[in-house]
Order: structure tokens, then C-alpha cells, then sequence
């Protein structure tokens, strides 16, 4: 819930009554420019420690350097790789560590290869052994840059740089290809070219082709083909399976820009059929991506989406591979322009349901892996559900809405037990233009703009009206890109809200929510609650609404358990959530945009310090038994969306650890409001109300009141997931 400051000047993201239930207060600093700072200040560094650790213990230091900055990514990754080598019933040298993590990187086992790198980097710091330190440096910065993390690859080929260690070739050449590999990644083509050039220079002769073809690559990204057909031709056939392969899909590259697509889909056809050994996978699947590129080229649309399916279902099968969510999502996010790319493809060919499972399962594969594995379902479940499956699965009132933003136009679809269809909108959305529009209403609520309302009719006649979904049907929006963050119940069409019009939810993924459905239809009326925790004044004013709130609601619940003031800690929290099925949270929160996994909910105090339940707390949790939670906080919906198009935060965090349905807020929320929003909801779930219904009736009460008619009181909160629970007493 949102903080009231002292200043009485209401900021954008503060709720505009005393009341409130957010804090104002700086995020962390993690930007991308500051992280690599932080690593080489000489006094936190964990590479200036070397000397030092030669002499003393080794644990003594990390764990002293540890408690600076438990976000460092070099300190983290030694302490994983002390924790690591200490179980190791077989030690070995660093260096052997150096050559699995390459190896196990070169076969896509990015999580194994970051894991092997972290016990060479606690063994060079133990040692104080600057050539293996760099070289443990460098390995971490292949495996995430292998992963897609391209933040922690820049910030380990940075920190290698600084120990080239005897043989420089050995460390810098690959640093500064990684970085010139971040930069094209980020279309930042000048200066990859210039990072690729000094790597040419600083490379052994087995490693510069593979410089050598990526600043072809990147010299026909930049459009200089004279340039990158010359650097091409120049290089000698490697010897390496690999190289080979890369160096081939390179070629096929420029064969396309230089615009001979039957060149270049026979020199991709060739690829796909004689893939490099150990990596079949990817690089079968990136030449199954350029036939897909070559065929469009030559107009065989139904050959090109073809093609592009089946790069998917091999990214897919490499990707599941995977144990580490941070790798998973790294290859992931890369791949949606492949996603993009066949979704317009089906769409343009007139196939509905294709282009709905392939948004479908672009959407949903990490969540899913991490809701199969806690929420007691079988691994064979952990896939995204096609549309047939789907209609199979929905009542006859039940409508699913399923949008995804491309980068030039909107596409949606409308399931049905009548089936799917795609919806045409009228006008152009472009996705920048969307972010603009959902930023500027969100504004618009949070300022209690009196125009508010006029806008709603706009967005509900642009994103709302075409689908054509009459009014009483239960709808589940399923966003996508910017549109999480946008109010659907607080559209209007037809001159009514889409609340008054619709009982409605949201779901990250209709598989994700459709499995969840069937896990959890009903839950037993067992209430665990916590009001009003006791927060220091000078960080956060007392919610004696929400204390008042939880009583309220658990009145509804005999025996109900409840934690306020001194005992809402963390402590309770962790103790009793597991156990519990409804499990509500009415205190403060901040959202950390930058960082998700860190965005806070203020419980109480302890020995005089703050202590915070964060999204990476509950990460670690199991709470397959809990059936819903609420964060009667503010903007606990908020996080960061990553191009596989997941909210990071407190959502991912609470469906991936088992959670059936969820209550987050998109905005700070008054106190009075959201008391009376919450008790109407409980005491409608306590009368048998399925919770899309109670929701519905939830916020139409705190509507129907004169004083908070305006969307800003009663629309920020959204119902996640599970959209038919049911409380059987």
C-alpha cells in the first residue's frame, strides 16, 4: 500500500490522499551504467580484493565484501562459486573449471557454464591468481551473453579486461567481442564495429574468424555490404564444426541483404541438414529461421511460416533443457522477433489459430516451467495449450481476449467455445504508440484527471470495440507488452465501464490461468491476514484503514488468523503463508522497476530495523497450497516487462510459487477506498461468489459511492490468474 509523505506536494506515482498506501522513495541503483561502477570502486571491487585474499581468509573477505551489496554481480557469483566448491567431493584446478565452463556454454548449458565459472572465480580469488581470475571473468561473460543477459556479460568481459593474465589473446579478444556482441544486440553498430576491430587485434588465430564473422554481421546490420562481402570472403575455413556453422549463417546473412534469397535458402537448407556436432539444436534452428527469411523473400509465405514453426518447436526443445529461469528467459526474450515474425505470417495467411498459439506459447513458457514445477503439476504439463485444446477447456459464457503488440500494428484474438478469430482494428498501433497511450492514462487516473473519462471512451472504442464481445460474457484479457500495465475494467464501451459491462480477469498466459483453473476450482474459508505493520514513522505513516480493513474481512472467516502492528513481520509471514489458502496483506510497498525481484512489501520492524517481504523472498517459497493472495498495497502489480513479455515482481513471484490467483495494484491506492473495496470482496468470496464475480461487485461498491466514482479508487486493482475460485465453507 502506498506511503503518505510529510510534503504535502503529490508527486506522479503518490497517491493524492493522506491515506495512501505507497512510499516515495529512489530505487536502487542498478542502471546499467552503475552496476560496472560499483564492481571497480577499489573499495567494494571484489577483483581488488586479490591481493588481500592471498594472504587472509578468503571467507572472511567475501562474506565482509558480501554485505555491501548483495546485488554485485561479481561478489554473488563468487559466493555461489564458494558454496559450489565446497560441496565438489572432487576438487579441481581453476583452469579446469575455465574449460567445462566453455564447453558446457558452446552446448547451450548456459546455467552449468555460469556455475563452472564461479568456482574458478572463488578459486582465483582464494589464490589470488590474477591470469585465472580473468579468464573465470571471461567465462561468465560468455555464459551470459550465451543466455541473452547482456548486462552481466558487459559487466564480466569489463572486469576480464583488467586481468589479461600472461596470454592476453587468451582473455581479451573474447572480452572485446562479447562487448562488440552487446552492442549490435542494443543496434549500437558503430561501436560494435570499432570493439570488434580492437578484438581482431588482441585474438588468437583459432578465435579471430569468429571476431571476423561477427563484424560481418555487423557491418550488414550497419548496411556497409561492400564492406562485410570482403571481410567475409577474407576468412580461411575454420577448422571448428562450430565456426563453421556460425561463419555459414553469416554468409546467408549478406546473401539476403545483398537481396539473393535462392542463394541464400539453399546455403541455409545445407545448414539445417549438416548441423556443427553438440550444437544441433541451435544452430538447426537458426537456419530453419533463415529459410524462413530466404522463403519470404521469394514469396512462399506458407514455405516461410512453416519454417519458422519448426525453428520454434527446436528452440522450444533447447530452451527446456535449461534449469536456471535467468538463462531461460535470457534465450527467450531473443527469440521473440522469431515469434514476431511468425505471428504476422499466420496472421497474413489468414490462419487464426496458428497465430494464436504461437503468441500463446511466446508468452508462456517461463511462467510456465516455474508453475509446473511448484504447483504441484506433471512436468508433461509444463506447455502452452493450443486453441482447440482451449475452447475444450472454456464454458459457454467464458471469452478469451489475447493481445499481443507487434513493433508496427496490434493483433488480437477472441476464443470461444465457439472458437477463435482474429480481430481487424481499424487503426493502426504501432507498439511505441501504445506505450505512450497506457503511460498517459495511468497518469491521467493517478492525477484524478477529471478528463479521465473522455480518454476511456477513446481507448475503449480503439482497443475494445472491435472485439465485439457482448456485454455479461466473462472475459479473461490476456495482455501483452506495454498493455499489462493498462486498467481494462476502467475502459469504457457503450457508455458504461467495462466492469459494469463484464466480470473480467487477467492472465500472464491463458495456459497458465487454465491450468491453474483445473488445479484449484474451490479452497476452504482459511484466512491468514496482516494489517497495519509497524513501520518506522520516518519511513511510512500508519494505515489504520488497513488495520481496520483486515478485522473487517475476517469477520467473514471464523477462525481466521491475524497478524497486526509489532507481529505482521516477515517472520509470520514466512511461518504461516504455506499453510494458508487465502492469505491477504493490506501494509505499504514499493515497486523497484529496476529490479524487480526487489520491489518490497513494509511488514513490522524487527529489533528496530526494516525488514521487507521481497518479490525474490516469495521466489523462494512454496505456496502450491495457497489459492489466493491479495497485496492490498500500492502498485504491487508493477515491474519490469521483459521482451518474453512476463511482469517481473511480485506477480511472476507469487504465480511461480504455487499461487492460484492473485490481487495486485497498477497504482497508489487510497486507504478508504481500498478498505471498502476489499471487505465488499471478501464477503462476497465468504457467500460462495466465484472471485471474478466478487471482484466485479467489489469494485462496481466503491464506484456506486459519490466520493470515489473517479477509476483512480476503484480500479487499480487487477485479479490475476485463477478467474473461477470459489470459497466452499
Amino acid at each position: 500500500m502506498s506511503l503518505a509523505l510529510a510534503s504535502p506536494i503529490v508527486h506522479a506515482g503518490c497517491a493524492p490522499d493522506a491515506g495512501a498506501r505507497d512510499v516515495e522513495i529512489s530505487t536502487r541503483q542498478q542502471g546499467p551504467a552503475a552496476s560496472p561502477l560499483a564492481l571497480q570502486d577499489p573499495q567494494v571491487s571484489a577483483a581488488s580484493a586479490v591481493p588481500d585474499v592471498a594472504e587472509n581468509d578468503t571467507r572472511t573477505a567475501l562474506l565482509a565484501l558480501g554485505k555491501l551489496e548483495d546485488a554485485d554481480t561479481a561478489l554473488s557469483m563468487a559466493a555461489d562459486g564458494a558454496a559450489l566448491y565446497d560441496r565438489e567431493k572432487v576438487k579441481l584446478d581453476g583452469y579446469a573449471y575455465c574449460s567445462q565452463a566453455v564447453e558446457l556454454a558452446e552446448k547451450g548449458e548456459f546455467r552449468e557454464s555460469a556455475q563452472a565459472a564461479s568456482k574458478a572465480l572463488h578459486v582465483a580469488l582464494q589464490t589470488g591468481n590474477k591470469d585465472l581470475l580473468g579468464k573465470a571473468y571471461r567465462d561468465l561473460a560468455i555464459a551470459f551473453s550465451y543466455g541473452g543477459q547482456l548486462e552481466r556479460a558487459e559487466q564480466f568481459a569489463n572486469l576480464a579486461l583488467k586481468y589479461p593474465g600472461q596470454d592476453p589473446t587468451q582473455v581479451n579478444g573474447p572480452a572485446r567481442k562479447i562487448l562488440g556482441d552487446v552492442r549490435t544486440r542494443q543496434a549500437n553498430y558503430a561501436e560494435a564495429i570499432a570493439l570488434y576491430e580492437q578484438a581482431q587485434g588482441e585474438s588468437s588465430d583459432r578465435f579471430r574468424p569468429l571476431v571476423d564473422a561477427s563484424l560481418s554481421n555487423a557491418l550488414i546490420l550497419s548496411g556497409d555490404l561492400a564492406r562485410a562481402r570482403s571481410t567475409l570472403d577474407a576468412i580461411k575455413e575454420p577448422a571448428d564444426a562450430r565456426q563453421r556453422a556460425q561463419l555459414q549463417r553469416t554468409r546467408g546473412r549478406l546473401l539476403l541483404a545483398e537481396q539473393k534469397p535462392a542463394e541464400a535458402l539453399a546455403l541455409y537448407q545445407q545448414l539445417a541438414n549438416a548441423p556443427a556436432d553438440g550444437d544441433e539444436d541451435f544452430y538447426r534452428a537458426w537456419a530453419l529461421d533463415g529459410m524462413s527469411k530466404s522463403q519470404a523473400a521469394l514469396g512462399q509465405d506458407t514455405d516461410a511460416a512453416q519454417s519458422l514453426d519448426q525453428a520454434i518447436g527446436v528452440f522450444d526443445k533447447a530452451r527446456s533443457q535449461f534449469r536456471s529461469d535467468e538463462f531461460k528467459m535470457g534465450l527467450f526474450s531473443d527469440l521473440q522477433a522469431v515469434f514476431e515474425r511468425a505471428i504476422s505470417l499466420h496472421s497474413k495467411l489468414g490462419q487464426a489459430d496458428q497465430a494464436f498459439d504461437i503468441s500463446e506459447r511466446s508468452r508462456s513458457r517461463a511462467l510456465l516451467d516455474a508453475v509446473a514445477g511448484r504447483a504441484d503439476l506433471d512436468r508433461g504439463e509444463a506447455t502452452a495449450l493450443d486453441a482447440q485444446t482451449l475452447q475444450a477447456m472454456l464454458k459457454p459464457d467464458e471469452v478469451v481476449v489475447a493481445y499481443h503488440t507487434l513493433p508496427d500494428r496490434l493483433v488480437a484474438w477472441v476464443l470461444s467455445k465457439d472458437g477463435v478469430r482474429e480481430v481487424k482494428f481499424p487503426v493502426t498501433l504501432p507498439r511505441k504508440d501504445l506505450v505512450r497511450l497506457v503511460d498517459a492514462y495511468r497518469d491521467a487516473l493517478i492525477r484524478l484527471s477529471p478528463s479521465a473519462q473522455t480518454v476511456s471512451d477513446k481507448i475503449g472504442q480503439l482497443l475494445l470495440a472491435p472485439l465485439g464481445v457482448p456485454a455479461g460474457k466473462r472475459i479473461i484479457i490476456v495482455p501483452h507488452g506495454p498493455l499489462h500495465y493498462l486498467p481494462f475494467q476502467a475502459l469504457r464501451l457503450d457508455g458504461k465501464y467495462l466492469i459494469q459491462r463484464n466480470p473480467m480477469s487477467i492472465a500472464p498466459s491463458i495456459s497458465v490461468a487454465a491450468r491453474l483453473a483445473q488445479r484449484t476450482p474451490t479452497t476452504s474459508a482459511q484466512l491468514l491476514a496482516f494489517g497495519n505493520p509497524a513501520v518506522n514513522p520516518e519511513v511510512a505513516n500508519p494505515l489504520p484503514g488497513a488495520e481496520k480493513e483486515v478485522h473487517e474481512l475476517a469477520k467473514e472467516f471464523p477462525g481466521a488468523k491475524l497478524f497486526f502492528r509489532e507481529q505482521a513481520s516477515k517472520d509470520n509471514f514466512e511461518a504461516n503463508a504455506p499453510n494458508a489458502k487465502l492469505v491477504h496483506i493490506a501494509a505499504h510497498a514499493m515497486a523497484d522497476t529496476l529490479d524487480p525481484l526487489h520491489s518490497k512489501v513494509l511488514l513490522a520492524d524487527e529489533n528496530g530495523q526494516a525488514n521487507y517481504l521481497e518479490a525474490k523472498d516469495v521466489l523462494g517459497m512454496k505456496l502450491n497450497n495457497v489459492a489466493m493472495v491479495a497485496l492490498s498495497a500500492c502498485e504491487s502489480g508493477l515491474g519490469r516487462v521483459e521482451n518474453g513479455d512476463e511482469v517481473l515482481g511480485f506477480t511472476r513471484s507469487f504465480l511461480s510459487a504455487g499461487t492460484s490467483t492473485l490481487l495486485v495494484s497498477l497504482w497508489p491506492v487510497s486507504d478508504a477506498a481500498t478498505e471498502e473495496l476489499m471487505t465488499t470482496l471478501y464477503t462476497d468470496l465468504a457467500k460462495g461468489l466465484e472471485v471474478q464475480d466478487a471482484m466485479q461487485q467489489a469494485q462496481l461498491a466503491v464506484m456506486a459511492n459519490p466520493e470515489t466514482t473517479h477509476p483512480y479508487y476503484w480500479a487499480p486493482f487487477n485479479l490475476i490468474g485463477n478467474w473461477r475460485l470459489q470459497v466452499v465453507k
